[in-house]
């Protein structure tokens, strides 16, 4: 989980977002721990919000999540998509707000052109290298991604978040490989290039 992101430990998984070569993908493993008991596999931690133009993983309670994202969709109603806005708007009523402030539950959220981290302490952090993880695995999986796109450019993005979850599968005893992502087509993000479309052959080159 990246410093100051949340006061509180969050266990049971792992989410991973990645922006890279004009895709944007959200991933998370499925495990879900009590104490040192997986007692479940196959969770869902990956929601499509507001007309499916935007992805958001959570890490913490899944019923505090829930009602988190829940709140997020209503802000990006209340502000017409306005991803920042509701972002924004979300981070500063759930800080403040007595119902809402001791929910428990990171947010990565994305759209086309933006990622995002969100927190009940305020935070909503932009990535400088367009890479962003948290939950239990968080710091495994980050690493692992941001070596991948270092060495081996030419990967796409949920290649990248498949990989880094199943490292940090092996590493993490709250994370497990059974894995859920959601992708959208990206803008290129400040300094990247737009993936260029391939050329044809010449003839005779076939």
């Amino acid at each position: 989980m990246p410093q100051g992101a949340s006061r509180r430990v969050h266990r049971g998984t792992t989410i991973i977002l990645v922006r890279h070569k004009g895709t944007v993908a959200v991933a998370g493993d499925g495990q879900v721990s009590m104490g040192g008991t997986a007692i479940k596999h196959t969770a869902r931690k990956i929601r499509r919000l507001y007309h499916d133009k935007i992805i958001c993983g959570f890490a913490g309670s899944t019923a505090d999540a829930l009602t988190i994202l829940e709140r997020f969709e209503d802000h990006l109603s209340q502000y017409s998509g306005n991803f920042t806005r509701a972002a924004v708007e979300l981070s500063k009523k759930w800080r403040t707000d007595r119902g809402l402030r001791h929910l428990e539950a990171v947010l990565l959220a994305a759209d086309r052109e933006k990622s995002l981290l969100i927190s009940g302490v305020g935070d909503v952090l932009e990535p400088d290298d367009n890479i962003l993880a948290t939950g239990s695995g968080g710091n495994y999986a980050l690493a692992a991604a941001r070596a991948m796109i270092r060495e081996a450019p030419q990967l796409d993005a949920p290649y990248v978040c498949r990989q880094a979850l199943k490292i940090a599968s092996e590493i993490c005893v709250y994370t497990n490989d059974c894995l859920s992502m959601e992708t959208l087509e990206s803008v290129a993000p400040a300094g990247e290039a737009a993936p260029e479309p391939e050329q044809p052959l010449p003839p005779g080159e076939a």
